[in-house]
């Protein structure tokens, strides 16, 4: 149970988001020294995008990296980056510092992202509708009711 549960989609995920996030904030914080925050962060993000994509791929989802797949995970993560930097904005607005604005913000967007990312990479079944029960009861003859006079 405890082996099953350590190798699920949503632990592995975290792992690789973790790895993700460590890049992006180990790239943004010595850059914010001297680059515009924006940049800093976008930068970090460039750079943890391109290991999360193939790290997504053949560890958290177990698919193979495709030109299609490249596409679809690069739109999510535009959603992704737009919500990221408007909630890296809002808090250095709110006061936050520098240093710890993207914590926030990475807590924030990591179940929405969970979800773009396995749309992306892994998309959902077919929808197969379900058909209704076959009549059980059985079809009786009408019997019409006549009055003589």
């Amino acid at each position: 149970m405890k082996k099953r549960l350590l190798n699920s989609e949503p632990i592995r995920f975290c792992i690789v988001g973790t790895i993700a996030t460590i890049i992006h904030y180990g790239l943004y914080l010595p850059l914010s020294s001297f680059l515009k925050l924006n940049a800093a962060y976008s930068i970090g993000f460039i750079v943890s995008f391109i290991c999360n994509f193939l790290l997504s791929n053949y560890y958290t989802f177990h698919t193979r990296p495709t030109w299609k797949r490249a596409i679809r995970f690069s739109g999510s993560h535009v959603v992704n980056y737009i919500m990221q930097i408007s909630f890296f904005n809002l808090f250095l607005f709110l006061g936050v510092s520098k240093a710890y604005a993207p914590m926030p913000v990475w807590a924030v967007i990591m179940p929405i992202n969970f979800l773009l990312v396995r749309f992306a990479l892994k998309p959902h079944k077919k929808h197969i509708p379900v058909t209704s029960p076959q009549k059980t009861t059985p079809d009786y003859p009408k019997i019409e009711i006549t009055q003589k006079s």
